[in-house]
């Protein structure tokens, strides 16, 4: 087992990757930039390094300046946690060129599946059932537009390097085809440094599912169930929860066997999650794989109880998976909110500033995940999520029931949050039977999606 990991991020999943490491007695290491100085990490962490400005570009995605960190202070392993460098593979590559474990799956793996474009086409040959769209990269509008008439509209436009709702387009006809897609990949070349696209089939009112899978290096893949990540904005997920309701434990069984089927398509080794779209048919579609730990894992813990973090570096120790496929239940059911600074009435307008006053909730089945605390300074320059408010009940109502109670007593003063966004969310008659897809936002909040 490592004696010592860095935590190549931030915020709230630094934390929770601090926490399974003490409990794990492995010593800590935070980097952290000049604008969080003073965040909860640097505080929880054995050891803490300034890496740079506040600027990312500058310290968290600057892989020299972390890699010497990790080299000077003698760490072990960098785990990732999600955004940043998690599913960069060069820096994964470098990482194995200084003889420092990676906690996630190889570089090769990463660039095949983390490229969108390049993972669709390796699940087509493995027998996964796609999105119908184009299999090889697209470049240009020109070349985009006579695919998209093949196609058939709506179509969707996607950058192969995207994520995060980052480069993504609805094109419903020719006429406003070229200027979405040139607009995509401005954002993708802005976001990824990449021009690559690709284009698919638009399935319209879908249900967002994910599976959950851990892979060993030992060719051990179990999945833990599924996500309902349906709930969102402009892409974005905003509330999640698992499992989904609405779908049969048949439909359940083979969505989890094709997530475990990809997996070991491309040799997949530690966490990742297979996303997939459901269309009013109970069709599924492949969409993309992510190969890091999600924003959402805590509803998946909820119901399983299973530690995805410390399953996550015992694997990248070199052992074997803790649990086999039939060792894995679901019990009751689980909903996260990401609670964030911004303004909802405001078109979400980021809100960084002086947390003046926190109180955070608490009771049977309620968790929560943060890194801010009272006179805390949120800067700007990073994501505005503030905290995730988990909560578990035996049923989806009485979850519900909980997570409602539990946003009542969440009080963050000095900024603005979305609390009472979720919290209208929670109490949508749509919501609360489960009548939830990828357009209920727009369709019943319109308000907020100018």
């Amino acid at each position: 087992m490592f004696d010592k990991i860095l935590i190549a991020n931030r915020g709230e999943i630094a934390v929770r990757i601090i926490r399974a490491c003490r409990e794990m007695g492995i010593k800590t290491v935070a980097v952290y930039s000049e604008a969080d100085r003073d965040s909860l990490h640097t505080m929880l962490a054995d050891e803490a390094i300034c890496i740079g400005p506040a600027a990312s570009s500058q310290s968290y995605l600057n892989m020299e300046r972390i890699l010497t960190a990790c080299v000077a202070i003698k760490a072990d392993a960098i785990h990732p946690g999600f955004g940043f460098l998690s599913e960069n593979a060069r820096f994964a590559e470098l990482c194995e060129k200084c003889k420092i474990t990676f906690i996630g799956p190889s570089a090769q793996i990463i660039h095949r599946m983390g490229n969108k474009s390049e993972a669709r086409k390796t699940m087509m040959e493995a027998g996964v059932p796609v999105v119908p769209g184009t299999k090889e990269p697209v470049y240009t509008a020109e070349e985009g537009l006579a695919l998209a008439e093949d196609i058939g509209y709506p179509v969707m436009i996607k950058a192969s390097s995207g994520g995060g709702g980052k480069g993504m387009r609805i094109s419903r006809s020719r006429e406003d085809f070229e200027e979405n897609f040139k607009n995509a990949q401005l954002e993708s070349m802005k976001g990824f440094s990449d021009d690559t696209m690709y284009i698919e089939k638009y399935i319209e009112k879908p249900k967002h599912i994910e599976f959950q899978i851990m892979a060993d290096k030992f060719g051990n893949v179990v999945h833990l169930g599924e996500r309902d990540c349906s709930i969102q904005r402009r892409h974005q997920k905003v509330l999640e929860e698992s499992p989904c309701h609405q779908i049969s434990e048949k439909l359940r069984r083979e969505m989890g066997q094709v997530a475990v089927k990809a997996a070991k398509a491309v040799g997949y080794e530690n966490a990742g999650t297979i996303e997939f779209l459901l269309d009013k048919d109970q069709k599924f579609y492949f969409m993309e794989m992510n190969t890091r730990i999600q924003v959402e894992h805590p509803v998946t813990e909820m119901v399983t109880g299973l530690d995805l973090i410390k399953e996550q570096i015992r694997v990248a120790a070199g052992e074997a998976l803790s649990v086999e496929q039939e060792d894995i239940h679901i019990f009751g059911h689980a909903i996260e909110c990401r609670i964030n600074a911004e303004n909802p009435a405001k078109n979400f307008m980021p809100c960084p500033g002086k947390i003046t006053n926190i109180h955070l909730p608490g009771g049977n089945g309620v968790r929560v995940d943060t890194h801010i605390y009272s006179d805390h300074q949120i800067p700007p320059n990073y994501d505005s999520m503030l905290l995730k408010l988990i909560v578990h009940g035996k049923d989806r109502m009485e979850a519900i029931a909980k997570m409602r109670s539990a946003l009542g007593e969440l009080i963050i003063e000095g900024i603005d949050t979305n609390i009472d966004f979720q919290y209208d969310i929670l109490n949508h008659p749509a919501f609360q039977k489960g009548e939830t897809d990828t357009d209920l936002i727009p369709r019943y909040f319109p308000q907020y999606c100018r």
